[in-house]
């Protein structure tokens, strides 16, 4: 799924806040236990939720853990672009096996995290893929060695 932000996004009330923060704490709660929480029937909380859905403001995902479906291999990718920035971050982002970019300022242009079955895979990806975008004029690979923190639960302002 590409997530692209509005520049100006709508803030959010309190109440729509509230949901987004039980959900962060537990994402299976169900729309009668979030409603009791924030005072809304279930029928507003499920209308509130698909609302939030729709919007990008909220994602409801299933987070894994790679190595345990079969994903040896995870990498953060540095990309340099020469030329529109744009392009090349949405041609990575449609690559199956890139499952985050950003467009960043500093040293590269792009960063994107690969997930890929072994070190061969991720070659392939980085040198038959990456490599081969137009525009693309260099990567650096970063390969994780150990995973020591992962969290989506930062909580709303």
């Amino acid at each position: 799924m590409t997530m692209r932000r509005d520049p100006r996004p709508t803030p959010l009330d309190e109440t729509s806040k509230a949901i987004i923060a039980e959900l962060q704490t537990d994402g299976r709660r169900s729309f009668a236990a979030i409603g009791k929480k924030v005072e809304l029937s279930e029928a507003a909380v499920r209308q509130r939720v698909h609302r939030l859905v729709e919007t990008g403001a909220m994602q409801i995902v299933a987070v894994t853990d790679p190595l345990q479906l079969g994903f040896a291999r995870q990498a953060m990718v540095g990309i340099t672009v020469e030329g529109p920035i744009e392009p090349v971050a949405e041609a990575v982002g449609a690559l199956e096996e890139v499952d985050y970019v950003v467009v960043t300022a500093g040293r590269y242009d792009i960063l994107a995290e690969l997930v890929c079955e072994s070190d061969d895979h991720l070659l392939e990806i980085i040198s038959g893929s990456i490599r081969a975008i137009d525009g693309v004029a260099g990567t650096e690979t970063f390969m994780y060695l150990g995973l020591r923190k992962q969290t989506y639960s930062w909580g709303v302002r």
